[in-house]
This record gives structure tokens, sequence and C-alpha cells, in this order.
């Protein structure tokens, strides 16, 4: 009898021991433990060493005040052009008043959840599928917002809000592959046309130069081909001039009329041997047997007057 008594007191003393073991409480940093006595709220117990009472204080909740990302699972959307759609996301929250967020409501993180799918249909549903792809943002700022005023009596703070992908129908990504393709062939087309036209836009500049380098180019050869021609008429004249002084001036010396005489008897000569071939019928004047009278008269006449 005496050991079973002793056995027993053992018994409570461990169950003492354990109890008292499990009131204490060490806090992480960023946590928060809410506390309840007989069924009330006590106290927010935050990060370091703390003792409950026992068989009167109870942990009731325990939270994290970190910012947590939730996933919102896919769901389908119908658009405004009635094509349905498949969305998911992530939700970034953080709780801001740990006693709203125990007694607010029953579970914060499956009510945000649902809001965001719910607001998610609504937003989608005023949308078209194309306008669906392109405003991501659009949707995530309507999204937080919506949730994050439903949210305030739950303590809780909604930072941000991703859409992580929205894939239409296998028949609605085909026809945009189409059209994305038929897009790229006509962009492809007018980029050769403008191409071909940019190329024979530059060729036309091209022979134009050209042409007007070749007309200039001409243009000079002309000019320089007469200034040459200007130049070289210039000079025999210069050159005939000075032959006809020098050849007066040869005239009026002693024995220059003899000299002259006898080149104007020899180049006669010459040139009606030239001309009197054998095949060659020539009419010869009276005055050519008179060659010495002929010969002074031309000599009179290239001497100079007084």
């Amino acid at each position: 009898m005496e050991f079973v008594y002793l056995g027993f007191w053992a018994i409570v003393a461990i169950y003492l021991i354990f109890k008292i073991f499990r009131c204490i409480r060490i806090i992480p940093a960023q946590d928060v433990l809410i506390v309840e006595r007989l069924g009330k709220y006590s106290r927010s117990l935050r990060a370091g060493f703390h003792i409950l009472i026992p068989f009167i204080d109870r942990d009731a909740y325990y939270h994290t005040l970190k910012e947590q990302s939730i996933d919102v699972q896919p769901q389908i959307c119908i658009t405004h052009d009635n094509v349905q759609v498949k969305v998911d996301g992530v939700i970034y929250l953080k709780i801001i008043d740990p006693v709203r967020a125990s007694y607010g409501i029953e579970d914060f993180q499956f009510a945000a959840i649902q809001l965001a799918q719910t607001t998610m249909r609504s937003v989608i549903g005023t949308m078209e599928l194309d306008k669906t792809i392109g405003e991501k943002d659009l949707i995530n700022s309507t999204i937080v917002a919506a949730i994050d005023q439903a949210s305030e009596p739950w303590g809780i703070k909604v930072n941000r809000y991703e859409i992580l992908n929205i894939v239409p129908p296998k028949s609605v990504l085909d026809a945009m592959e189409k059209e994305k393709k038929a897009q790229i062939a006509k962009r492809s087309q007018v980029l050769l046309s403008e191409g071909e036209r940019d190329a024979r836009i530059n060729r036309s500049l091209g022979f134009k130069e050209e042409a007007v380098n070749k007309s200039e180019g001409e243009k000079q050869r002309r000019i320089n081909s007469a200034e040459g021609k200007a130049t070289e008429i210039e000079a025999l004249a210069v050159a005939t001039a000075k032959g006809i002084e020098a050849i007066a001036g040869a005239i009026s010396d002693q024995g220059g009329a003899s000299a002259i005489k006898l080149q104007i008897t020899k180049a006669f000569i010459q040139n009606f041997l030239h001309v009197a071939k054998e095949s060659t019928e020539i009419l010869i004047p009276a005055d050519v047997m008179n060659l010495p009278t002929l010969i002074a008269n031309l000599t009179e006449s290239k001497k100079p007057k007084a």
C-alpha cells in the first residue's frame, strides 16, 4: 500500500514538472504568441523568454510577423469575349495586428485566397482576352485594393498580388499562334518591300549622280577643249604674225626679193607637178607661159608700201 502511495505521488510530481516545463515559452524574433487566461485574451508575447501560469494560461494562437506568400490555385475565368482562361497567382501579405488576425476571422489565409479568386474573376470578366494578357499590372493592383480593403478588420496588410500564368484554351492558343505567324509574315513582306523601295531609290539617286557627274565632266571637257583650241589658234596667229613680220623683214633686206622669187617659183613648180598627173586634165592659164612676169607681180605685192 505504501508503495502504491509513493508511486502515485511520483506520477503527480512528474506531471507537475512536465506542466511547469510546458509553461516555459521562448519566442523567436518576428513571432508572436497569443495567450488566453481562463478562455479570455490575456496578452501577446513577443520575442524573448516567457513563463505561463500552469492550468490558467494557454497559448491559443501562434503567428509570424514576417511577410508571407500564399499560392492561389488555378481557376477558370471567363473574359468579356467569352473565352475561358486558367489563371493562378501568389498573394504577399503580412500580419500587422496579431490579436485581430486571431479573433477577427477564422482563417485569414483561406479568406484572402477566396477573395483574391473572386476579385480576379470579376476583373477578368470585364476585359477581352488580348487586354487580359497585356494588363496584368492592372489586374494585380485591382485585386490588391479589394483584398486590402476587406482585410482591414482581419489585422493583415496585403502588399501585392502577382499573376503567375494566364492560360487560354488550346484552340485559342493555336489561333493566336497562326495570327502571330501571319503578322510576322506581313511584317517580313513590308520590310522586304521597304528594302526594295530603298534600294531602287538608292540606285536611281546613284544613276542621277552619275549622269550629273558625266554631264559636268563632258562640260568641263568641252570647256577645256575650247580653251585649248583658243590657245592653239592664238598661238598659231602669233606664230603666223611673227612669220609674216620675219618675211617682211627678209624682203626688205638686200637680196630678199630674189630669195622670195626663188621660193615662189619653186613652190609653183612643185604644185604644178603635183596637179599635172597622167590621169588629170588641167586648164593652163595664158599667163603661165610668162612665168617671170607672174613672179615679178607676186613679189611686187609682197613688198611693203612706203
